[in-house]
């Protein structure tokens, strides 16, 4: 991925708490190349969370949902690697 996506991705990864700001560009600076399809999708899906709903699950302290897509939990362990 890069270019025009890549940016719009960047800008969408800033948040209101600066917790997420700092695991999710981590993230992308690790894993933007490897981002598509399925993965590309999850990450999305992720960023529409509120903040807070977000860091929960970045976390640890809530788990996702269990009609979630094999895609999501993959990226969670990602994002929560970094």
């Amino acid at each position: 991925m890069e270019g025009v996506e890549l940016n719009r991705l960047r800008w969408n990864c800033r948040r209101g708490l600066l917790e997420n700001d700092l695991v999710l560009e981590r993230f992308l600076e690790r894993h933007a190349e490897s981002l598509e399809g399925e993965r590309l999708a999850a990450f999305k899906s992720l960023l529409g969370l509120d903040d807070h709903a977000l860091w929960s699950l970045l976390s640890g302290r809530t788990e996702q949902a269990s009609g979630s897509p094999p895609a999501v939990a993959e990226i969670l362990a990602m994002l929560r690697a970094c």
